[in-house]
Parts: structure tokens; C-alpha cells; sequence
């Protein structure tokens, strides 16, 4: 298995250069690590203190098996993500062998088949078809690299070579056309607006003058939704195009200039390439129309074409981003895991607006944003469990903008998003992920001077339904929810419950009755702080709803119909599906919001220690960590329903392993950490699951770190131990919070010494298995003393973090 990601020469000046051959590249690709098991081993004390994080990331991770990432360019939660598409659920699979072209759009670890606009494809000689599946080149990993913001491949059926690279709202790239000769002196790019990785409703090009192409690509359909929206587009090449045409269905028309309607589109331009082997494309991209796509091009590229020089201005970029937080320590498979986790943490959301302001809101109308940033391709049931906190840590003004876009949508859409694509609600997902989400950001004080109309908008969110016209689901069935204090099985989608498309709450009842009540005590800690001490007690009381599922005959929540009466007959393993992605046994943990009284539900500390013990495979986990993590816990991407076991590659239950904290002990906390953090590895399915824009790649972060954020809005950080000697976090600054440096010590830390013994804050002795953000949010020096057997450290009742809801 062969990853790429060691930088090959290139040529920095115009015109032709020579190109890597295949050959040289397989002999640079011996010299790397394949993909694999990251190796275990102690830390290294003597790591290099200038290594460069940009060379650690490998952005291949997570392009086999279902993790969905893709190995393009892309600035920093820009609106562009340039990456080859060979077929895959995320437009790549590293196992396809192909590559049809290279769209300008792609989402990091989605679960379904997802925008991909505008593939671009260089070929030579004369076009004779426009089935991608007729001109798509062959290549091999041997002869293509991938480093943070470039993207480089030989296509082997035309002997091309194509780079890729970005500014925010343009994706650039060059090919280097083969010397002239057998039928080749002519090179083609082809725009194949009728094709994305979703759903092609209509598109537009027009060919404009001797350089340019414009127009529209219109999807729709994400997963199982009934979003749609348009993104918009102005390309430029570096010189005048010889020859043009278009098509429409599968019939060319040479010299044309305009395509447009349903059933596949695209234009086709050629250049003379005997002479000058070498063109370059930009692509400015917009979702309020052509001419704000051609405002973007001109303001963030003007006249300039120097490919070269744009790649090494994103690099500086991307090695800035990734330096917010040094790790040293470890070997360096793990450091390359880790940095690719940063990487992909911070490509998500994406910029909605020009860059003059403009966004195209909800209502499909064009707005100008005031005082902040729009930011699009939002996936909150993903990302409020802790993407959200890492861009708090190290991004504070793009989390406050990402809040402020969402009421965005609230106030030109009419309602609060689930999991919002461009402007379009897809309805994908259950629950209720806006309302922890912005609890959140609110809890770190981002959004200030903004929460009357946060908390109107979550109050109504959570309280009632959106208009029958609304294109938003919202808490489909919540009368049912309050009248009965759960969300009962067997209301029909389209019948008792209002569907817009997309999943539906009442489909799964169980796991949303928990999900609200999660969402409900977020909610009553904003109302407490605000002033609003009755919808406090009312949010408060909801929250321990959970308890209401919870049949204590079977040890295990539940779903109830109508009547109260227990679903039969039930199993808890898939349990009807009535839990989304993930069956009782994943579920039984999501109380965040009162792990204490969950422990207390199941019979006390040892009881849950022991439910805990089994969850996990805890017997087998101490002496084969890896074995057990990919042969005892779920192990396929989509696998939600096959196991009574830990599944670390979805949501629900990945802040599970720090259960343990509440049942004192701290120690299999870290024994389970270990385990899952095997399964990210240097490989192209280094990856748990998709990585859902990042969500996977935080508990990564976080849990390298020796902290993590169980609870949206409470403030606090379980602790526990880190991964690496040291941890340098460059806290992010917002306001009054002026940011500062956040230290994690953890001498000698090895995968044998793993257990703490002692912790300090500043100088201080810490008893607890938790840290409040205010002590953390301007920095500090949080210091461990680890060893090979568990300690006395944190195992006392009152060193367990806390329960919000005994607040």
C-alpha cells in the first residue's frame, strides 16, 4: 500500500518543466511508511523541535474505506476544496484506479455522495466523447503526492501531469501537456458541468472570448434530502484557447458557446501545445451569481497566474494553522496522525460569502453580512461533539462566525438548521445538534451581544415545528414529547410527524427522546444565565427525561409507544432501529448532561464500571488494544447495528471511554483511549468511520491532549492522560479573551505509561478528573506524572467531573 505525501521536486519557472517520472517517484515512495497500524512504542524524548507540521500531514488518510476525506487543496475552511474524483462516496477512493477530472467542491468525510461540482478534465488529441467513463485516465499512486494546499498526479492515459492548489474562493490548475507528437500537439480541458458527486438538477457554461468560461451547476438530493442549491463559477486560463465547443446529452457541437439545461452539459476548449507544453486554469467560485464568482477571481487572484507562487502562500498558511498546537514526543507515525487531524479539523465549515460580503441566505435571496463572516456545510450532529470546542480552542472568531451564520439561517429561513448544505436544509440526522451548538459557543462568551436572539430562536426550535411550508423538519413530533415526556415509537413520517425530506425523528424515537433531553439541559443552562428561570425549571425537567425510557427489567433504554407500553419484541443490539445509527448498547451512554444520575440509573459505580468493562472488551483490551479495537468493536464504517460493543467510528458514543471518570476509574479511561487511537493510523484507512468535517479528527485532538469536552455548554474538560511529552496549545483570541498558551506536560508517556499519578495546574495540585475552561481559556501549564499501573488518582466520588443537571 503505497502513501503519498512527501513533497517532489518542482520546477518553479514558466513553461515546460520536467516531469517526476513514475520510477522515481516509486523509489522516493520506498523511503515512506505504508499504511498500517501506527506502531507502538514510547515516546521519543528528542523529537526535532523545527519539524514542520505541513511535512507530517498525510491528506490520503482517510481516502479508503469509507472515512470519505479527499487528498485535493484547499485553504483553510475556504469555500474551494479542488481534489480529483475517481468515483468514491467523498469523489476519491484510493482504491479506484481512475480519475474522471477534478471538481472545485468536496466535504471531508461525509456520509453520502456529496457536491463535486465542476469536474475540469485535461486530455489530448481530438474530443470524440463525453462520457466520463470513456475519458477518464488511468494513474498510480507511484506517480502522485499530496501535501496540505497542492495536489499533484500523472494521468497515465495522456501522459498529463496536473497540480492542484487554492485561494479561499479559487481552485487553480496546471497541466503540463506531453511534447508534441503521436496525435498529442493538441490539449484539451473539458468542463463537464452536467456531473458532480450528487445529483446534477440543470447547469450552464458559456465560452467568453478566447479565455474565459462562466456559468451555473444546480444539485440536489444530499443523501436522502430534498435540498438544492446552485454554486457559480468564472474560470481564466493563462492564454488564449484555439478551439471550443460544447454539448448537450452526449452530442458535440464544435464552435458552439453556450449549453444549458437538464440531462448533462459541459464545453470543451483546446490549446496548441507544441510550443508551450504548460496551461494553468483558475476556477473563482460563488453562490450568489456569475458576477460575484468573477469578483472573487479578480480580487483574490488579479492578474496573476504563478501557480507556483500561489501554492507556496497556501503552505505558509497551512503551516501557520497546524503550529496552534506542537506536539513533541512519540514517533513520528503518530505525530503524522496527529497533524492530519489538525488538518482535516480545520477544513470545515466553508466559506459562504463574496468577498464583498454577499451570501445567498435560506430565503434564496442575496444578503451582505454585517460584523461577521458567513460560513456554509454545516453538519451539527457531527460536529457539536467537539469539532465545535476545537474551533472555540484555536479559532474563536471563526466559531463566533460559524454561530452567527447559523442565525442566519434562522432569520432568513424561518428556522434553525440540522445539517444545512450551502443555503438548503437537508433534514439529515435526529435530534436537536443546533441547540448544544450554540449553547456552546455562547457558554465561551462568542456570542455576545447576540443571545436574546439565540435563545428566542432555540426556545421556538425546541418547543414547536416550523411552518407547514418551511423546508426544516425541526423536532418533528415534539407535542407528543411534551405531552408525554418521550418521543413514543410508531408515529408515522408524513402522518403524526410533519417530513420535509431527509431522516425523520419519529423513525427513531429512542435515540431522539435522548438526544433532546441532551439538548434540553444545554437549553436551561443558557435560559438559567439569561434570566429566564421559568423556561429553566421547564428545559431543567426535560432533561431528565431520558429517565423515562430507561426499563429497568431489561437494564437497558427503550422505546414506548402512545400508551406507555413497552416496544415488543425487543432486542437491544439493533433494536428496531428505533435508535439512529447505533443501537441501545451505543446509546446507553448519551446523558451527557447527567452522567452521575446515569450511573446511580444502572446500579451504582461498580455496576456501571462493569457495564463499562463489558462495552469496551475490557479483559481482552489489556492485552491486545488493536486486536480488540478492530475484532471486538464495530469495525465496518456503516456497521450501527451489529454489535454489543464500542463503536468509535459514529458519534453517539465517543465520549464513552470517559464514562469511566464517574465510576473512579480514571485508569480504564486511558486503557480505552489507547485502544481507539490505534485505529488512526498513517494509511489511507487510517481513518474511524467518515470523519463527518472533522468530528472524528477532533476526538482525536482532544483526546491526545488529555482533555476532552463531554458535556456542550458546561464549561468543563474531562482529564485524563495525554499522548505526546509535550503539548503546545496557541489558544485562539477573541475580544476580551486574550488567548494565551496552554502547556501539556506528560515526561516519559509511553503506551505502558499511560496511568496518571499526579497532575498539576500551574503549580497546583489537581484531585479531580476535570478542569474548568476559565482556567484553561487563558492558558496554563497542566503538568503529569504518569506511570505504568494505575493510581489512587481520581478515584474518589468527589474527584469525578460533574453533572450539570445537580448543579
Amino acid at each position: 500500500m503505497e502513501v503519498r505525501s512527501m513533497p517532489l521536486p518542482v520546477n518553479r519557472g514558466r513553461g515546460p518543466r520536467r516531469r517526476v517520472r513514475a520510477a522515481a517517484v516509486a523509489a522516493l515512495a520506498t523511503a515512506l511508511i505504508c499504511g498500517g497500524a501506527v506502531a507502538p512504542g514510547p515516546a521519543a524524548a528528542g523529537t526535532a523541535v523545527a519539524e514542520d507540521p505541513v511535512d507530517l500531514v498525510n491528506p490520503f488518510i482517510g481516502t479508503q474505506n469509507f472515512g470519505n476525506t479527499f487528498p485535493g487543496a484547499s485553504a483553510p475552511f475556504g469555500m474551494v476544496q479542488v481534489s480529483p474524483d475517481t468515483g468514491g462516496q467523498g469523489g476519491y477512493d484510493y482504491k479506484h484506479r481512475a480519475i474522471h477530472g477534478f471538481s472545485q467542491t468536496h466535504l471531508s468525510g461525509a456520509g453520502c455522495r456529496v457536491v463535486g461540482e465542476l469536474p475540469l478534465m485535461p486530455t489530448t488529441g481530438a474530443v470524440t466523447t463525453v462520457d466520463h467513463e470513456r475519458y477518464r485516465s488511468e494513474f498510480s499512486h507511484t506517480d502522485e503526492e499530496a501535501s496540505p494546499g497542492y495536489y499533484r498526479v500523472g494521468l497515465k492515459t495522456y501522459d498529463i501531469d496536473a497540480e492542484l492548489t487554492a485561494t479561499e474562493r479559487t481552485g487553480w490548475q496546471r497541466y503540463t501537456f506531453p511534447a508534441a507528437g503521436g496525435g498529442k500537439d493538441v490539449g484539451n480541458v473539458l468542463f463537464n458541468t452536467g456531473k458532480a458527486n450528487q445529483q446534477v438538477y440543470e447547469s450552464e457554461v458559456r465560452i467568453v472570448g478566447d479565455r474565459t468560461l462562466e456559468g451555473r451547476v444546480r444539485t440536489e438530493k444530499f443523501c436522502a434530502g430534498k435540498d438544492r442549491h446552485t454554486v457559480y463559477f468564472s474560470a481564466t486560463f493563462d492564454r488564449p484557447f484555439t478551439s471550443y465547443g460544447t454539448w448537450r446529452g452526449s452530442t458535440l457541437r464544435p464552435g458552439t458557446r453556450e449549453a444549458a439545461g437538464s440531462g448533462g452539459n459541459g464545453a470543451w476548449v483546446g490549446f496548441d501545445t507544441r510550443a508551450d507544453r504548460d496551461v494553468v486554469v483558475k476556477v473563482g467560485l460563488s453562490y450568489t451569481g456569475v458576477a460575484g464568482a468573477r469578483k472573487n477571481l479578480t480580487t483574490e487572484t488579479g492578474d496573476d497566474y504563478d501557480f507556483d507562487a500561489t501554492r507556496d502562500k497556501l503552505r505558509e498558511r497551512w503551516a501557520r494553522q497546524l503550529k496552534s498546537i506542537q506536539v513533541t514526543g512519540g514517533s513520528k507515525e503518530r505525530r503524522s496522525a496527529f497533524y492530519t487531524a489538525l488538518y482535516h479539523g480545520q477544513l470545515h465549515p466553508n466559506l459562504a460569502a463574496d468577498v464583498d460580503g454577499r451570501y445567498r441566505g435560506f430565503d434564496d435571496a442575496v444578503h451582505t453580512a454585517k460584523g461577521y463572516t458567513p460560513y456554509q456545510n454545516l453538519s451539527l450532529w457531527d460536529t457539536y461533539r467537539p469539532q465545535n470546542q476545537l474551533l472555540e480552542l484555536l479559532e474563536p472568531q471563526v466559531a463566533r462566525d460559524v454561530a452567527l451564520s447559523i442565525l442566519a439561517i434562522g432569520r432568513d429561513g424561518g428556522w434553525l438548521p440540522r445539517w444545512s448544505l450551502a443555503n438548503s436544509e437537508t433534514n439529515i440526522m435526529t435530534g436537536d445538534p443546533v441547540t448544544p451548538y450554540l449553547v456552546e459557543v455562547w457558554s465561551k462568551g462568542l456570542l455576545a451581544g447576540h443571545e436574546r436572539e439565540a435563545y428566542e430562536l432555540l426556545r421556538e426550535n425546541a418547543t414547536g415545528v416550523p411552518p407547514a411550508a418551511s423546508p426544516f423538519n425541526g423536532r418533528a413530533g415534539v407535542d407528543h414529547y411534551e405531552r408525554l415526556g418521550y418521543l413514543p415509537a410508531g408515529l408515522k413520517p408524513g402522518g403524526e410527524c410533519a417530513h420535509k425530506g431527509g431522516d425523520n425523528d419519529c423513525n427513531h424515537s429512542a435515540s431522539v427522546t435522548l438526544e433532546w433531553a441532551a439538548a434540553d439541559a444545554a437549553l436551561a443552562l443558557m435560559a438559567r444565565e439569561l434570566g429566564h428561570e421559568a423556561d429553566a425549571r421547564m428545559f431543567a425537567e426535560r432533561a431528565g427525561w431520558y429517565r423515562n425510557i430507561w426499563d429497568s427489567s431489561i437494564g437497558h433504554f427503550r422505546p414506548r409507544g402512545t400508551t406507555g407500553a413497552w416496544v415488543a419484541p425487543y432486542e437491544p443490539v439493533a433494536a428496531g432501529k428505533h435508535f439512529h445509527e447505533g443501537g441501545a448498547y451505543q446509546y446507553q451512554w448519551l446523558v451527557p448532561q447527567d452522567p452521575a444520575g446515569l450511573v446511580r440509573l444502572m446500579g451504582g459505580r461498580k455496576a456501571t464500571e462493569r457495564r463499562l468493562d463489558t462495552f469496551f472488551v475490557h479483559d481482552r483490551l489489556l492485552t491486545d488494544p488493536a486486536g480488540t479495537a478492530r475484532r471486538d468493536w464495530i469495525t465496518g464504517a456503516y456497521d450501527y447495528y451489529g454489535k454489543p460493543t464500542y463503536n468509535p467510528n459514529n458519534e453517539p458514543d465517543l465520549h464513552a471511554p470517559y464514562m469511566y471518570l464517574w465510576t473512579g476509574t480514571p485508569a480504564k479511561t486511558a486503557d480505552v483511549v489507547r485502544a481507539a487511537m490505534t485505529l488512526f493510523t498513517t494509511g489511507p484507512d487510517g481513518m474511524t468511520g467518515n470523519d463527518d468535517l472533522g468530528t472524528m479528527s477532533a476526538w482525536y485532538i482532544f483526546s491526545s491532549l488529555g482533555l476532552y469536552p463531554t458535556m456542550s455548554g458546561a464549561d468543563f474538560l474531562a482529564l485524563s492522560s495525554p499522548q505526546f511529552e509535550t503539548a503546545t496549545v496557541r489558544i485562539g483570541a477573541y475580544g476580551e479573551r486574550q488567548g494565551g498558551t496552554l502547556t501539556v506536560t506528560a515526561p516519559g508517556v509511553s503506551d505502558a505509561r499511560r496511568y496518571v499519578q499526579r497532575v498539576t495546574l500551574d503549580g497546583q495540585e489537581v484531585h479531580h478528573t476535570w478542569l474548568p475552561w476559565s482556567r484553561l481559556a487563558r492558558g496554563g501549564n497542566v503538568a503529569h506524572t504518569l506511570g505504568t499501573t494505575p493510581s489512587a488518582w481520581g478515584t474518589a466520588p468527589e474527584a469525578e467531573p460533574p453533572s450539570v443537571m445537580e448543579r
